[in-house]
């Protein structure tokens, strides 16, 4: 399929610029030899309902035609489209660095990737929750996704989630995925307070940081995109039994301990942002996962309140518990 604005010859990449209708979303956008699915998760950017965006493209060494199809597409737009070079140090860096760039302003702003495709509303429903909280308090929306095959085919949707968003699910499990995301400036100044940071994956750090301050995580059980499923997803939807099975081969093998590794650390250099409660929280669960005794740690873990949203989930935090993989 040829969408318009891939027919307009490149001139340069030039910044265009368009009425404001409404806040502005900066859409944070990273990218790695995508031109097989890139131009459609663009065209959807243009059917968005919400119609006052830009959008940010952080390219991290594509060989194919991914940067030429953003230039391109920066021609046919009267928004500001910008693209960069990536730091090249695995997608999550490369999300990050877009989050922490002070050229890049908002009044809100969403994470993409390269290979989805929008809900016409994503940004409209978004912003329909994010506008109703104080502009002083972080805030979070993310939703379920339908999933889709390589030639967007529905396959299913992911795991409807039930239990409420907070910090005692986020600091052992992710809810929203990243490519769901919208964050008020709020989250995002948390986010960029501590900068370039080693942590498993953006999109659980931000939910992580932002219940941890005690800002608000909406969760839409409405999907908003349609996840595409391919062999070169960074991350895949992780919904079926091998994935499953998979999960709890890399509990025993320590991944799950290496990851909480990861989290704390970067959540101890913020913790003066920390509600007190949350922070109590997180004392408790560093304590279950260090003491030597088998029966503090349970203790520690049961004082800490911090949950899966399934039952298997949750029964697997006992296990690594018991076992000294949390």
């Amino acid at each position: 399929m040829i969408y318009p604005w891939q027919r307009m010859i490149v001139l340069d990449q030039s910044l265009n610029f368009g009425e404001a209708r409404g806040p502005c979303v900066a859409i944070l956008m990273c990218a790695w030899n995508g031109e097989r699915y890139l131009p459609e998760q663009l065209q959807s950017f243009i059917d968005q309902t919400h119609t006052n965006w830009s959008l940010h493209v952080s390219d991290d060494g594509s060989s194919d035609a991914t940067c030429d199809i953003v230039r391109r597409f920066s021609e046919g737009q009267h928004r500001v489209v910008t693209l960069r070079r990536g730091p090249r140090r695995g997608f999550s860096r490369n999300f990050m660095s877009l989050v922490c760039a002070s050229d890049i302003a908002g009044d809100y702003f969403a994470f993409s990737d390269q290979d989805d495709i929008w809900n016409k509303d994503k940004l409209e429903r978004a912003l329909n929750w994010l506008t109703t909280i104080p502009q002083e308090v972080p805030a979070v929306y993310c939703s379920r996704t339908e999933t889709v095959d390589d030639a967007g085919n529905r396959l299913g949707f992911s795991p409807l989630f039930t239990k409420p968003p907070g910090f005692r699910n986020a600091i052992v499990q992710n809810v929203g995925g990243g490519n769901t995301m919208a964050f008020n400036a709020s989250a995002r100044s948390l986010l960029a307070a501590i900068g370039d940071v080693e942590v498993v994956s953006h999109d659980w750090w931000t939910y992580q940081i932002t219940s941890a301050a005690g800002g608000l995580v909406r969760y839409d059980p409405q999907p908003s995109i349609r996840y595409r499923q391919h062999a070169n997803n960074a991350v895949g939807s992780g919904n079926s039994m091998l994935a499953r099975l998979h999960r709890v081969r890399m509990l025993f093998a320590g991944r799950f301990m290496k990851w909480n590794d990861l989290n704390i650390n970067a959540l101890s250099k913020l913790r003066s942002r920390f509600d007190p409660i949350n922070l109590e929280v997180l004392d408790q669960f560093i304590l279950a996962r260090k003491s030597p005794n088998l029966i503090i740690r349970l203790w520690h873990l049961h004082k800490s309140g911090v949950y899966r949203q399934t039952l298997a989930g949750n029964l697997g935090l006992v296990v690594a518990a018991i076992f000294r993989k949390l």
